[in-house]
């Protein structure tokens, strides 16, 4: 099948393996770590706003605005059938590519009940601080009935088309492998929802739910983000007890779940016999022990420039930031860093400034900001 556009022409040759803390390059330069602030409840995401603010999920559901300074700014408007349970609830959040001129955001959030719950994306106008004009752009199908792997992050391309990932719901990992289900899968929607002609599955149903799929194999990926400089999409995702993934993500591709996976289930029994197959891919960067990935981000920026083009991987387990050192597509070294703030760290974020953002992942959650000493 022939694809167009410019994410579609990637070829394969570069993946590589990396496991564990390889002997990195270079050491992180010293540094300091302010709070922008406290007491938020299980922050899970951030967006950097134009007027300097960020907007910040909670997954109680709640959306707010921080200025430094002041105290937070709740955002109304939010929708209200907003499913928060074990690993759901509000979660989350990026502007449209074209946000200075027409205020559109987009939330992602587990909605339904116990018995019957799925991811939903919708978008809404920011005017001042209310939501308006809110519209449902996507809803995963089928619902499930678990509370999670419910995965929800997402990025925009270059043509403002928009990645969302989804999690396989945990009791329903054979969805993952089928291409009339949306659980584990990354899907990718126009920005008002619609299917991208280009899609690599799309058929002339259309309301086929392989219209949607971008990529599919994929068990909960916590993080989805287009690196603008190598043209790559790098996504991370939570393995069982073991096999944690970082993987660069290509249209078509089967990134092998549950087929495939390095590996154990969490009573120790297995859950495949192979760790390789054919027509699936093998990870970027297989994490074995799991070391709990959470949110990410491609460091550019003049503050702390040295580790522009590497990645910033938020470390839930070992409560760490992993610094993963780059050369072009190729693992040099990997370091964990801000082990001091002993917390489990929900998301990274890296400012256009080069200044790094952490969100800690509590009940008293954190905004932090990185900046050199």
């Amino acid at each position: 099948m022939q694809y167009r556009g410019f994410i579609f022409a990637m070829t394969l040759f570069f993946v590589a393996t990396s496991n564990g803390l390889a002997t990195p390059k270079l050491q992180f330069p010293n540094y300091q770590i302010q709070q922008i602030a406290n007491d938020l409840n299980f922050p899970w995401s951030l967006a950097f706003m134009p007027d300097q603010s960020v907007l910040v999920t909670e997954r109680s559901g709640k959306l707010s605005r921080i200025r430094e300074g002041h105290s937070p700014e709740l955002i109304n408007g939010l929708p209200n059938n907003i499913y928060v349970q074990g690993q759901g609830g509000l979660l989350d959040v990026v502007l449209h590519p074209n946000f200075a001129s027409n205020n559109w955001l987009y939330l992602s959030y587990s909605m339904g009940e116990p018995s019957k719950n799925a991811l939903q994306v919708m978008r809404a106008k920011l005017r001042g601080n209310q939501l308006t004009e809110q519209q449902v752009v996507l809803r995963v199908s089928p619902y499930k009935s678990t509370p999670v792997h419910f995965a929800g992050r997402m990025t925009f391309l270059p043509d403002h088309t928009l990645l969302i990932t989804s999690g396989d719901g945990f009791d329903y990992r054979e969805d993952a492998q089928k291409l009339n289900s949306l659980m584990g899968k990354v899907i990718r929607i126009h920005d008002d929802g619609s299917v991208p002609a280009n899609n690599p599955y799309v058929v002339e149903d259309t309301d086929s739910l392989m219209n949607y799929i971008f990529s599919y194999g994929h068990r909960n990926a916590q993080a989805i983000v287009f690196d603008p400089v190598r043209q790559v999409i790098f996504s991370n995702e939570h393995g069982p007890d073991g096999g944690d993934e970082l993987n660069i993500i290509q249209a078509g591709v089967n990134y092998g779940w549950p087929v495939i996976t390095h590996g154990k289930d969490y009573i120790g029994g297995r859950i495949s016999p192979f760790t390789e197959y054919p027509n699936m891919q093998q990870p970027f960067i297989d994490w074995t022990p799991s070391i709990a990935p959470s949110g990410m981000a491609v460091h550019g920026g003049e503050q702390f420039k040295s580790l522009n083009g590497d990645l910033l991987i938020s470390v839930l387990k070992f409560k760490e930031v992993r610094w993963v050192q780059m050369d072009g597509l190729k693992v040099t070294g990997q370091l964990s860093l801000f082990k001091e703030l002993d917390q489990r760290i929900r998301d990274v974020r890296v400012h256009p400034d080069g200044s790094i953002y952490i969100l800690t992942d509590s009940a008293q959650g954190k905004v932090l900001r990185v900046v050199p000493d």
